[in-house]
């Protein structure tokens, strides 16, 4: 009689969450540690800051086409496959990039870079899958510290480290996810949603430069209006949709992820202009300098350092969100964390002399930024079911980042209208108190937003943990993990 196989070894989740939660840090880390640099990278590539901006923009288009499609394919072929799959593309754009020589090859780089941004769909989906259901709140930390004391190209060799450490560890220790849903890959939404999203934001990242009433701009914008309308037609059409119309017409859903495109807004509407406002009037000429009565005419390292408070809050805010939930609730953390966000760009518009002034307001934005990102995944992971989860966080993710585009764009547009005369384009201070003041406001919308998510209903009794840790019965020799 032959003995039957050994079992595999299966992680702990403590191991599990550790080894996500590096991926996930990495990710966010390189979407933001290069806005501090920007202005460097121009200088040292020789280039405009049209196509430098794309270093940037085209991190976060690649992420918003990649995303969904990518999560699909993980609730089809398995969370813990594409996982790594999507890390190791990861890797090789984040090693593209420190290797970079010129501006294209920078951008081509950052694009591969964004387009694993469905780590987090996936990431979420294992942690659905695996582990016991009063554990998933603990949710991933998805911030960390900013390494502006190195050239700019050590932005990216110190990012590769963590990326291919945990991959190797999540190719031998994460276990691959037992719930899977067996499917066709729906190439026609796919392209049209694809095209639908790179029209859009193109459209948004581009319009200041061609014009915002241009017929290049209203064109781009007009034909993705017309490629997202297409794509709602061929999803409600073909027998496997890469997402579920009905799914998101859910109000839950629905809410979840108008509060995700309002958060992006908040939060990149302060962060991408920080930066830009405390290195005013430096590396200009005297004469220009001379009219700026604003900002602390702060280094590059120095403008980096004006981003830690709010990305080391998130490092203790995500956690703990994630121990009161079980008590409080995503909804209502959510809401906390909204009105948060919302204090910290009211407070950014009216009180921003000071150094002191600038770092409390950064501290509430990481702690509302960071406790919002946790709860949306939570909202998401309880309103759907295990098979749909992997799509339904892509489809999030993606509001999250069209959000952050649109605040950007915002920002930009505000800056370059409202400018001090006779000082070749420097904004006037006023403009970034109004953008301050309409990201702290439109966060306090996000808050109201909150309040139409349905709040939890409670499972009955002796079910309340099933859908997150019992594997399907199919599973030959798979065991309940609930009690665990």
């Amino acid at each position: 009689m032959v003995p039957p196989p050994p079992a595999r070894r299966r992680a702990s989740p403590a191991v599990t969450l550790g080894l996500l939660a590096v991926a996930c840090v990495s990710y966010v880390l390189q979407q933001t540690l290069v806005v501090p640099a920007l202005p460097t990278i121009q200088r040292d590539l020789d280039t405009t800051t049209t196509w430098v901006t794309w270093v940037f923009t085209g991190f976060l288009l690649a992420s918003a086409v990649a995303t969904p499609l990518l999560g699909k394919l993980g609730d089809t072929y398995g969370k813990k496959r594409l996982l790594v799959v999507v890390m190791l593309i990861f890797l090789v754009g984040t090693i593209g990039a420190a290797l970079a020589n010129s501006i294209a090859a920078l951008i081509a780089a950052r694009a591969l870079q964004g387009a694993a941004g469905a780590l987090f769909p996936l990431a979420f989906g294992i942690v659905r899958d695996e582990l016991p259901p009063e554990r998933v709140g603990i949710g991933l930390v998805l911030s960390g510290v900013i390494l502006e004391s190195l050239p700019w190209t050590w932005l990216f060799w110190v990012g590769a480290v963590p990326v291919a450490v945990a991959l190797v560890l999540v190719w031998r220790l994460v276990p691959e996810s037992p719930v899977r849903t067996p499917s066709r890959l729906d190439w026609r939404g796919a392209l049209t949603l694809s095209a639908g999203l790179s029209a859009l934001l193109l459209a948004l990242t581009e319009g200041e430069r061609w014009g915002w009433i241009s017929a290049a701009t209203l064109g781009v914008a007009g034909a993705s209006v017309l490629l997202l309308c297409l794509w709602v037609w061929v999803e409600l059409r073909v027998p496997e949709p890469m997402v579920d119309i009905a799914m998101m017409r859910d109000r839950a859903v629905l809410w979840t992820n108008v509060v995700a495109v309002i958060t992006g807004f908040a939060m990149f509407g302060t962060f991408l202009l920080v930066p830009s406002f405390v290195q005013a009037g430096a590396g200009v000429p005297e004469a220009i300098a001379a009219r700026i009565d604003y900002g602390f005419d702060a280094s590059v390292i120095v403008a980096g350092l004006f981003l830690l408070p709010a990305s080391a809050v998130m490092l203790v805010v995500g956690p703990l969100g994630g121990l009161l939930e079980t008590r409080v609730g995503a909804r209502a953390l959510a809401g906390v964390g909204s009105a948060v966000l919302g204090a910290g760009g009211l407070t950014l518009a009216f009180a921003h002399s000071t150094g002191l002034e600038i770092v409390g307001a950064m501290t509430l934005i990481g702690i509302g930024v960071g406790l919002v990102y946790a709860m949306l995944a939570k909202l998401i992971v309880d309103a759907v079911s295990p098979q749909v989860t992997g799509v339904a966080m892509g489809v999030n993710t993606v509001m999250r980042t069209i959000g952050g585009v649109i605040g950007g764009q915002v920002g930009a547009a505000i800056l370059s209208s409202v400018t001090i005369p006779g000082t070749d384009g420097v904004p006037e201070e006023s403009a970034y108190t109004l953008m301050f003041f309409i990201a702290g406001v439109v966060a306090l919308v996000g808050a109201a937003a909150v309040l139409r998510i349905p709040a939890r209903r409670r499972a009955p009794a002796g079910a309340e943990r099933q859908p997150a840790a019992v594997a399907p019965a199919p599973a030959a020799g798979t065991t309940t993990t609930g009690s665990t």
